[in-house]
């Protein structure tokens, strides 16, 4: 019988023929995923119920990457760090990445990709709502509680249900102001926050699958502001191009069934898109850019794991470049490898990290920083009644900081066309006719 791509990838890790959607089957695990905010909690409830002396089920198959809360005075952030060290040291754990040391990455659903934790067909699952960023490469991944990844760090298994698949269809190029952000809000906005109520949300089409990586893992990434279970796209060798560069682990990719039956089917003509926004308090409040021009702003925020890569950011230099920023502006790289590229990545003949020093904005290390709020410390938190567009994720109130705080969500170039005027700004006021970004050795 015919099967979607979630389907098939979800049947194969069951040791199945054939799975349907709405069925509940036992998954075995490829990949466990944990931070700091989830991570002592996670591992306090493994211990728990499996013992104080129990072993992790496969010490090469857990990931823990501290991230959110790392950057700070906090006392308890930093008893969060002590937990999780003093647990990969006992349990011998290779794929620990330590905060103040040279392992160090950054923002975990970016740093996966880069480590290549991110394979075709295969199953991972993380403490973390935004796991599903790494169905841009054709895997499954979602994000799941703190009981469950106790129970998976001991039984490398867990209870799934198979969820059906609504499937998003981008008809034709996509114009040049365009960028996946765009998509996505345009996406979230016509299903509501609750649309893909567990549900796996793939996107196709020429539109999609023309896309670099990043601006697939955009889409994935956003899914969970649309209710959905995963996000996914099927693969290309536009992603074995990417995975086989950073792991030689063997992956066997799946593909949809020719006849496969799917919850839903929208169609969007690539070339009648426009810059979005998601107004606040909502990611599903949409607007188009056009609408609420002029709003004025107090800050402007670029980073995250959503608008944190290096696209992102050769995104946002193509428009601020010899420009200087009318507004407070932070510009946060979400691993330390992006950190490191934005030094070496030229635009006309200047690093992307001396655009953005040289317009006036403020660099951040890489982390999650201000995008979930975080101690009082936390660098770029929002204070007060302030007015910020972001590239972010999530615009609920008290996200970013204050609760009094008002957030646009926006993709990097309608962000940097608004740092400049201080107000929100289409960015086809901005956007070079023609340029390139290149990789210097």
């Amino acid at each position: 019988m015919a099967m979607t791509l979630t389907e098939k990838i979800l049947a194969r890790a069951s040791g199945r023929s054939h799975v349907d959607a709405g069925e509940t089957v036992w998954v075995n695990v490829d990949v466990l995923l944990t931070h700091d905010v989830c991570g002592p909690p996670t591992i306090g409830i493994f211990k728990r119920e499996f013992g104080e002396d129990a072993r992790v089920w496969d010490k090469d198959k857990v990931v823990i990457i501290p991230d959110h809360y790392i950057f700070t005075n906090d006392k308890y952030a930093n008893r969060n760090i002590d937990i999780l060290r003093a647990f990969a040291a006992d349990q011998d754990l290779p794929h620990y990445y330590d905060v103040g040391t040279d392992r160090y990455k950054g923002v975990c659903h970016t740093a996966m990709p880069e480590e290549g934790f991110t394979r075709p067909g295969d199953v991972l699952f993380g403490t973390d709502s935004h796991t599903c960023t790494a169905g841009a490469f054709g895997q499954f991944a979602t994000g799941i509680g703190n009981t469950d990844a106790g129970f998976i760090m001991g039984a490398g298994k867990l209870w799934v249900k198979v969820p059906e698949t609504m499937k998003f269809i981008f008809e034709g190029e996509i114009p040049p102001y365009i960028m996946a952000k765009d998509l996505i809000l345009q996406i979230i906005g016509d299903i509501g926050v609750d649309g893909g109520t567990y549900r796996a949300m793939e996107f196709a089409g020429d539109g999609v699958m023309n896309m670099d990586m990043e601006g697939r893992m955009t889409l994935t990434n956003m899914v969970i502001e649309g209710g959905g279970k995963n996000g996914v796209v099927e693969p290309d060798e536009t992603t074995f191009d990417y995975v086989r560069q950073r792991t030689d682990y063997d992956f066997t990719p799946m593909y949809n069934d020719p006849d496969a039956k799917y919850h839903s089917v929208r169609t969007y003509k690539s070339s009648e898109l426009e810059p979005m926004v998601a107004k606040p308090h909502s990611p599903d409040n949409k607007a188009t850019v056009g609408e609420v021009k002029n709003t004025k702003l107090t800050r402007a925020y670029i980073g995250s794991c959503t608008g944190g890569k290096l696209s992102d950011f050769e995104a946002a230099a193509r428009i601020i470049k010899g420009h200087e920023v009318g507004v407070e502006t932070y510009v946060v790289p979400a691993t330390t490898k992006v950190r490191d590229d934005l030094r070496t990545t030229y635009y006309e003949g200047e690093t992307l990290w001396d655009i953005f020093v040289n317009a006036g904005a403020r660099m951040g290390e890489a982390s999650c920083a201000a995008c979930l709020g975080g101690p009082a410390d936390t660098f770029g938190r929002m204070q007060g009644d302030e007015i910020c567009i972001s590239t972010t994720n999530r615009n609920f109130p008290g996200r970013m900081g204050s609760k009094k705080a008002q957030v646009y969500l926006a993709s990097p170039y309608t962000v940097a066309a608004s740092a400049i005027t201080g107000k929100i700004t289409d960015p086809r006021e901005y956007l070079p006719v023609d340029s390139t970004v290149k990789q210097h050795a």
